[in-house]
């Protein structure tokens, strides 16, 4: 008797999900491969619902409980746990807090659920929540968890604060999750690699086949762009610039050691080869880099991206040991042009570095000033320029002889078109999560919280 009735708890709640799963997409058909990537499983003492990345895990009980709350209910938890999938959540390192981690990922999901306007998972928001998702928006433009993890963590959230939110948005099972032993021995096949590329296809159904019923969900859709962005590593972007050219430097990979060697016993000090005393390399030679003071830049994000270019360029292998950089200060106008030849310029350069600037954003004064040194041969082998800037300004409409990218720092990072002749280049940033103020009302009063 129990074990049959084991077996029609499970096939009630295989029933209820199913139907859950064609509801959802009825109205969002960008999600049906998403929802149809999770095989269901019975799996007693689960928080209502939870995945791992390969199968979605539920309590019947639990589950039909809800769904006689209303088919709402479980419809929004089932699209829960598949944007944590979307977004990648539970393959994201647990960062210095997991608990915060994982509250704000809950806290992301359901700000987009929210804002989704079809019957399916509509539901009315607490008055909590839209305090707290205006006051969400104030700060972002695409509150992402990354973005919601720092200003959680800046907020120095009380106990009772942090409860409060817990029980607002906490909704699906986390210990699930993998940990990072886990995630380091799942290879090529891995949970993650599937639903990138799961996350990337539903993107463009959104953008192309599904692209007016997107239009309902621009928050989603912001969101699985940001989040499916190609990433660069800076210091390979920047080899990208880099020439192959013959450095004094003995190569010792270049000649026979064995001919060497027995050169040696034959005749005592004559080797029968000598190491080669230049070595082909690819290194940065020539490169602008333009960094645009207008008032729309802040002073912080303009030092962080300076700072992590000097990180890089202080390292010998860099760069050959005659540079020629151009280091760029301009908004409407070109305003500073410092040339640095050395490792110690550049270092001078960095430690009394000042911001000169703050009018208004046009780019194309820097390419034509570029443009003009060419022309003098003060450039003579530019292989790129990299343009540092928040994107608001007008482009030139040809392309340049040399290759472009326009370089943003992605904690403050919204969507900006750049021509289609540049590279757009993000910059991952841990040193520039924003203080938040206490007086930042975050928090609704305590008696409106539930």
């Amino acid at each position: 008797m129990a074990e049959d009735r084991e077996l029609q708890l499970q096939k009630i709640g295989q029933t209820i999900l199913s139907g859950a799963r064609t509801e959802l997409c009825l109205y969002m058909r960008y999600f049906n491969l998403p929802l149809s990537s999770l095989h269901y499983e019975n799996r007693q003492g689960t928080k209502f619902l939870g995945t791992d990345g390969l199968g979605l895990y539920y309590d019947p009980e639990v589950l039909i409980e809800a769904f006689k709350a209303g088919p709402v209910f479980v419809n929004r938890m089932y699209l829960h746990v598949v944007l944590h999938c979307i977004f990648r959540h539970l393959f994201k390192p647990h960062r210095e807090n997991k608990t915060i981690w994982d509250l704000a990922c809950d806290i992301a999901v359901e700000y987009i659920i929210d804002g989704i306007k079809y019957r399916c998972v509509r539901y009315p928001a607490s008055r909590y929540r839209l305090v707290f998702y205006e006051n969400l928006k104030s700060k972002f433009k695409v509150p992402t968890a990354e973005k919601i993890f720092g200003l959680l963590l800046d907020l120095d959230m009380t106990q009772e604060e942090q409860e409060q939110l817990e029980y607002e948005f906490r909704k699906d099972d986390h210990t699930l999750w993998p940990q990072e032993d886990q995630k380091q021995n799942q290879g090529m096949e891995s949970p993650e690699q599937k639903w990138k590329e799961i996350s990337e296809k539903m993107q463009t159904d959104m953008e192309t086949f599904s692209k007016e019923e997107a239009q309902e969900t621009q928050t989603l859709k912001e969101e699985v762009r940001i989040e499916n962005r190609k990433r660069y590593d800076y210091k390979s972007f920047l080899r990208k610039f880099a020439i192959l050219k013959e450095e004094p430097v003995v190569d010792l990979d270049s000649y026979d050691t064995i001919l060497y060697t027995y050169g040696l016993q034959l005749y005592g000090n004559m080797p029968l080869i000598e190491p080669q005393e230049t070595k082909e390399m690819k290194k940065i030679e020539e490169i602008v880099i333009a960094v645009d003071t207008s008032l729309s830049c802040s002073g912080d994000l303009i030092r962080e991206f300076l700072r992590q270019t000097y990180t890089i360029l202080k390292e010998s292998e860099s760069y050959f040991r005659k540079i020629n950089i151009h280091l760029i200060q301009c908004d409407d106008e070109v305003r500073l042009d410092q040339v640095i030849t050395s490792q110690e310029e550049l270092k001078e350069y960095m430690e009394h570095f000042e911001i000169v600037g703050n009018g208004g954003t046009d780019f194309r004064p820097v390419f034509d000033y570029v443009n003009q040194l060419i022309k003098q041969k003060v450039l003579k082998n530019l292989r790129g320029l990299i343009y540092f800037t928040d994107g608001q300004g007008e482009f030139p409409k040809a392309k340049p002889p040399y290759d472009t990218a326009f370089a943003f720092l992605r904690d403050n990072y919204e969507e900006v078109g750049v021509p289609p002749w540049a590279m757009k280049l993000l910059i991952e940033s841990e040193a520039l999560r924003q203080k938040t103020e206490r007086d930042f009302n975050l928090f609704p009063l305590k008696e409106d919280s539930f």
